[in-house]
């Protein structure tokens, strides 16, 4: 029997009440307002039409006929081919090409044969977004990893274990999560992290529980994280020694402003 519409204004205002002591009572994540620039940068793309060419998220790019790779270059490895930096990367969104390209006449012969042609977004979109379309590429392609040896150790981990596939490509985006207080996947540089994750003991319980025991224990908290459609496994059983060392380096790295500095945004070796 369908829920009258007396009940379903009651669930609404359960709902609702549920919210404001969640948003009230302490100890209680507060999720802060923004979202980082990669997952600003990948929702853009989206709008702008870039996944038409590049494919669903930049990561496999369309048929491209005349060219002799034959198809448009995803944002993957294969994109060191053609921006070996952040400031390249600028580059192309910016201009369509890098000045490096624009000065060869073989690249610009190659150019004309393609069906399809990168465009120029200067002045089609701002300064800062085309700051964020650089930070979505660049971690895309992971062009920006850390040079300590445990926290890159982290990072492998992080795919292997498959956090990654919620959090994102270096776990720097923000992926759609209906039922959940904010909508989406907390990224892990992301300004909520400190409310969900205050230190390394509660990073570790995330890890290894799904969930930690401040949030465990409070009602409001633990009403939304099981109604979110996507939730935090339990790793305790998968994780090998060192793993955790190795996660949160890589966390702690991200989270640090070599993360996101330009110079330390050099190609990989």
């Amino acid at each position: 029997m369908p829920p009258t519409r007396f009940a379903l204004v009651r669930m609404r205002s359960l709902a609702g009440v549920l919210l404001v002591l969640a948003l009230a009572l302490p100890g209680c994540a507060v999720p802060g307002p923004g979202l980082p620039a990669a997952e600003r940068g990948r929702r853009l793309a989206e709008r702008t039409g870039c996944f038409a060419c590049h494919g669903p998220e930049g990561l496999r790019g369309a048929g491209n006929p005349g060219r002799p790779e034959r198809r448009v270059p995803g944002y993957g490895d294969e994109i060191m081919m053609y921006a070996k930096s952040v400031g390249e990367i600028r580059e192309w969104i910016r201009d369509g090409s890098t000045a490096a390209k624009r000065a060869s006449q073989t690249w610009r012969a190659e150019r004309e044969r393609g069906a399809l042609r990168m465009p120029a977004f200067g002045r089609r979109l701002s300064a800062a977004q085309i700051e964020d379309l650089v930070a979505f590429v660049a971690a895309a392609s992971g062009m920006r990893e850390p040079s300590d040896s445990l926290a890159r150790a982290g990072l492998a981990r992080a795919g292997q274990l498959g956090c990654t596939g919620c959090h994102g490509a270096g776990g720097r985006l923000a992926r759609p999560n209906p039922g959940s207080l904010r909508g989406f996947v907390p990224p892990w540089d992301g300004p909520d992290f400190p409310d969900l994750v205050r230190g390394r003991a509660e990073f570790e319980e995330w890890v290894g529980h799904g969930v930690t025991r401040r949030f465990d224990d409070n009602p409001p908290a633990r009403w939304f994280l099981h109604r979110a459609t996507l939730r935090m496994p339990a790793f305790e059983s998968h994780l090998q020694p060192g793993d955790l060392d190795a996660l949160w380096a890589y966390v702690s790295w991200l989270r640090s402003p070599a993360a996101h500095a330009d110079t330390a945004a050099a190609a990989r070796p």
